[in-house]
């Protein structure tokens, strides 16, 4: 991964509340408007202004802000329009951290300004915030101007690659699209009017968020500070892993995850059973997850036919098949799946023998293969009793790969997930708990946020830990724990389904675990309304780029 090296800054919501003088310029051109014959107060327009700006581009919110008043008088919107680029102004300060991370960020890198508007307004504005000297280059673009091509030009002038660079910006549509287009990460400010705007694209979805600029340090020296290629290791299965993999791969394009191949149901249990191969579901999951590929192609990849023959088969399920048969191998299968997606990293199976999971409960009773275990459509199978043991039959030896993988490995993170039927599945495969104990990596075990109703019904962090080490064999260095309790009605939508937050009951975790370094942080993903995914019940998920944070923060072993 290159060093980053340059950093291009947006001006306007980014370096200062550019608020300070919206609403000076908005009254001036409203002004302007009404003596040309615009009908309304300046109150009345000023709020609707305020209300359309947001939503509406730069060349037609004074179109839109007569129209509201029944005026239709464009050269009366033009005037407005005209009046408002260049606005007189006198006094503008900057954010009040801006200066000091400017001048901090100077000693290391070469800081760009690129900013869009009418050259002389935004002349003006730099000059009045005083923040001239910590730039190398400052380029004004036109209003609508497309900043690709600027961003380009910077490249060119520097002689540097799109991964020596990154941009820091407010807008989702303008330096954030603009830079993920080109090639270069991006981080996004919450600050401005735009900050509750939703990325609709995902051109528009920024590699880093932040709430203040200071931030933009610890990014960066998490970006540059590895002594060497960071090399990951993610072992798991189900949904949780493509989340930490989502994080990740902004920091290493060394990347490796390690999947389990012991699914019995839905898509990936008809393919298994029809075909005699290997489930694909999981491994599609994380190929989608570290995909380079265009949007259309992941898309592709995870459309699910709804009807006719194929419902409820992914496209990405029937081409790993396919490939399975016309390669000759499963395993060949996966790599020619990477090509056409162009992965950035690794996706393992974690062994190639075709077992199936088994558990027996405490009452001795036996269950056979993965979709029993779930008992996805058994409203009662919390009151089950409790999985005693799980294993594999037939036994299944590792993948060679995995194993070297390990081996190589800096950290090795077990992920949140299923925990018997997507994560521990994957110990039970000969030699990869040997190899992960004896490899030097830092081990980090992610616990669920939330229990599952067959597999850990009423189980506290702990619990978690204790069936980790039971089947690794060995104690694990961290554990990592979210402290953010979901929003109410969130949970009362887990509880219908019996899934309850995970207790982290911390005190009885020290006294089993006196040498286990706990981290402990809000981990958990901002959402509103219930995610599905084919019937799966994917409600609350860790969010990427704070566990990613946490994780690669581990360098630095920051524990209580």
């Amino acid at each position: 991964m290159s060093k980053i090296k340059a950093i291009i800054f947006d001006l306007d919501d980014t370096l200062f509340d550019q608020e300070q003088i919206r609403d000076l310029a908005r009254e001036q051109s409203i002004k302007v408007m009404i003596e040309k014959g615009l009908k309304c107060s300046i109150e009345q327009a000023m709020n609707i202004l305020k209300e359309i700006t947001p939503k509406t581009h730069t060349s037609n919110r004074f179109k839109e802000l007569i129209k509201y008043f029944d005026c239709y008088d464009n050269e009366i919107a033009k005037i407005g329009m005209q009046t408002y680029i260049t606005s007189k102004f006198d006094k503008i300060d900057t954010y009040p951290e801006a200066k000091e991370v400017l001048k901090k960020l100077k000693q290391n890198y070469k800081l760009i300004l690129i900013t869009e508007g009418i050259s002389k307004q935004q002349n003006k504005k730099i000059d009045l915030l005083g923040i001239k000297e910590f730039f190398n280059y400052i380029f004004t673009v036109e209003p609508g101007t497309k900043k690709n091509q600027s961003f380009l030009q910077t490249m060119s002038l520097l002689n540097l690659t799109s991964n020596e660079i990154i941009v820091v910006g407010d807008r989702l549509d303008k330096e954030i699209k603009a830079g993920n287009e080109v090639g270069i990460k991006t981080i996004r400010l919450l600050k401005g009017i735009y900050s509750s705007v939703q990325p609709q694209e995902p051109s528009e979805k920024p590699d880093f968020t932040i709430n203040n600029l200071t931030e933009i340090i610890q990014i960066l020296d998490n970006l540059n500070n590895f002594k060497k290629k960071l090399k990951i290791i993610t072992i798991g299965g189900g949904t949780g892993v493509p989340t930490i993999l989502e994080g990740l791969r902004k920091y290493t394009d060394d990347l490796v995850t390690i999947t389990t191949v012991t699914d019995s149901g839905r898509s990936s249990g008809r393919l298994r059973k029809e075909l005699n191969l290997l489930p694909p579901g999981d491994i599609r999951n994380c190929l989608i997850a570290l995909s380079n590929s265009e949007k259309l192609m992941c898309d592709l990849f995870q459309y699910r036919f709804d009807n006719g023959l194929f419902e409820g088969h992914s496209f990405g399920n029937l081409l790993i098949a396919a490939l399975t048969k016309l390669t000759g191998s499963f395993e060949k299968a996966i790599e020619e799946t990477s090509k056409i997606l162009k992965l950035k990293g690794k996706v393992l199976a974690s062994t190639f023998d075709n077992a199936h999971i088994c558990a027996e409960l405490q009452d001795n009773n036996l269950i056979e293969q993965e979709d029993n275990i779930i008992e996805r459509d058994n409203k009662y199978v919390h009151l089950r009793p409790k999985i005693k043991k799980v294993f594999l039959k037939p036994e299944a030896k590792a993948n060679p790969e995995a194993i070297k993988q390990i081996q190589e490995s800096d950290l090795i993170i077990i992920c949140p997930g299923s925990l018997f039927t997507s994560i521990i599945s994957n110990l039970l495969v000969q030699e990869i708990p040997e190899a992960i104990n004896k490899s030097k990596a830092k081990k980090i075990y992610i616990c669920n946020i939330m229990t599952q109703p067959s597999q850990t019904h009423n189980y506290k962090a702990s619990d978690h830990i204790k069936q980790i080490i039971k089947y690794l064999k060995e104690d694990i260095e961290y554990i990592i724990l979210n402290t953010q309790k979901p929003d109410g009605n969130l949970l009362q939508s887990y509880k219908q389904e019996n899934a309850y937050l995970v207790e982290n009951d911390l005190d009885n975790i020290k006294k089993l675990y006196p040498n286990m370094k706990i981290i402990t942080k809000n981990l958990l993903d901002d959402i509103q309304e219930k995610k599905l995914l084919w019937e799966k019940k994917d409600l609350l998920r860790h969010n990427p780029d704070k566990i990613a944070e946490v994780l690669i923060n581990l360098l630095g072993d920051n524990t209580i």
